[in-house]
């Protein structure tokens, strides 16, 4: 069988002049769009203005640009001018997702935990309602440009001071609760405090669209999905983007075997996120059980969290005691401490599996 030809066989790769003009005229969109971000009453000066203040200040200052999108009129304009001028052309706007006729988007400021996001749901991944509700430390504010006569379903759940402070477990969350569905509606404006509020989108007939403003500074609490039917949480990770990257590093380590780099998995065991230290002793139990054994015995001696003390001293147990010599283990270890772990944390650090998340 012959392949389908693709676009890309017809890229101009021997075409240096045509790869030249495609070239200077990204660079300077690129440039242009730059300086008017930076410069006063720009994109990128108003959020560095905001920056520092409470997320739903943030958000407050930042509302105007979801208010009057003509500015985003424009650029887009100016993008699928570029493409215009020669269908080769890349516009320089930072692609999210999109793949396999899934949710995706334009990342169209990123800066200091504040992220603006143009963002579409094919009306074939919005049919069905997701079984799982995401909440993500932080505020947002979300225009509907195009509701696609979509629904919507909020989703709650209660969370306390001190958890939000670094006192999350388990055990002790509140379960989630959910709301009957409701009409998106067009130009309609959506506040969420996200540690504590979600949403779903379901019975979509065309495609969604949707500019979205969220600000996610740190925070020791942790990104939780919970099962909508039953409200019962299921899933944590790490909220903090860097302990997301890291431990998005430990596990394409732990999978190529790189029993080298255990000293990294070790020092992860310390980060400031109870779910990233438990993602980095997992890994590390998985990829090598001789050199996890101190640090796990650690682990569930001191660590700060309950429940990670618990899920490394139950994991412990299933450990052989390493022989006089130190290493030479018998037998595969199973990396899972059953009842005893917090929920499973995320490889991909947000987590946000479901389709059509918040």
């Amino acid at each position: 069988m012959i392949a389908a030809r693709s676009r890309h066989d017809h890229f101009p790769r021997t075409d240096r002049a045509r790869r030249q003009r495609i070239g200077e005229a990204v660079a300077a969109a690129d440039a242009a769009w730059r300086t008017a971000d930076g410069a006063p009453g720009g994109l990128f000066a108003a959020i560095d203005a905001a920056l520092g203040t409470a997320p739903a200040v943030a958000v407050a200052r930042l509302l105007a640009w979801l208010d009057d999108t003509t500015w985003l009129q424009a650029r887009l304009d100016a993008a699928l001018a570029l493409l215009a001028a020669d269908p080769f052309t890349r516009p320089p706007l930072r692609l999210v997702g999109g793949g396999d006729g899934g949710p995706g988007g334009l990342v169209l400021a990123d800066r200091g935990g504040v992220r603006l996001t143009l963002l579409v749901r094919p009306a074939g991944s919005c049919i069905a309602s997701p079984a799982t509700a995401v909440f993500v430390p932080g505020r947002a504010a979300i225009r509907v440009l195009a509701s696609g006569g979509a629904a919507l379903v909020a989703h709650e759940v209660a969370v306390s001071e001190a958890e939000e402070a670094g006192g999350f477990t388990a055990a002790a969350a509140a379960p989630c609760h959910s709301h009957p569905p409701r009409a998106l509606g067009p130009g309609e404006l959506i506040h969420l405090d996200t540690a504590r509020q979600s949403y779903s989108l379901a019975g979509a007939r065309r495609d969604i669209l949707l500019l979205e403003l969220a600000v996610q500074p740190p925070s020791p609490l942790p990104i939780r999905a919970y099962d909508v039917a039953t409200g019962r949480l299921i899933h944590i990770s790490a909220s903090r983007r860097d302990s997301s990257f890291r431990a998005m590093a430990l596990t394409l380590l732990r999978h190529l075997g790189r029993t080298d780099a255990a000293p990294l998995f070790a020092a992860e065991t310390k980060a400031a996120d109870f779910a990233a230290r438990w993602h980095a002793m997992r890994e590390l139990v998985a990829l090598d059980p001789a050199a996890a054994h101190p640090p796990l015995a650690a682990m569930a001696a001191s660590d700060p969290h309950p429940e990670v003390r618990r899920a490394a001293a139950a994991t412990l147990t299933l450990l052989t005691p390493p022989p006089a010599g130190g290493r030479g283990w018998g037998g595969p270890v199973s990396v899972h401490a059953g009842e005893h772990a917090p929920p499973k944390p995320s490889p991909e650090g947000e987590g946000l599996s479901a389709s059509c998340p918040a």
